[in-house]
């Protein structure tokens, strides 16, 4: 399926982690990892599960990034 996003890693799933209502879903893209948030019912029709191939899809805006020093 052809998007515009251009940042586009694939991977594949390393863990994943199911609550009640969201699933955190760890993806490693050769040495590096990437964390995304996903509703359950996505994780479920994704049939996401340890070392399935994914591709993980990166479009943002901003990268916020902070430290406790001042």
């Amino acid at each position: 399926m052809p998007l515009s996003a251009r940042n586009q890693f694939n991977g594949k799933v390393s863990s994943i982690k199911h609550g009640a209502v969201m699933s955190e879903v760890v993806i490693d893209i050769g040495g590096h990892e990437i964390v995304s948030l996903i509703s359950v019912s996505s994780a479920k029709r994704l049939k996401l599960k340890k070392g399935s191939p994914a591709i993980a899809i990166i479009k943002a805006t901003e990268v916020l990034v902070s430290t406790d020093i001042e």
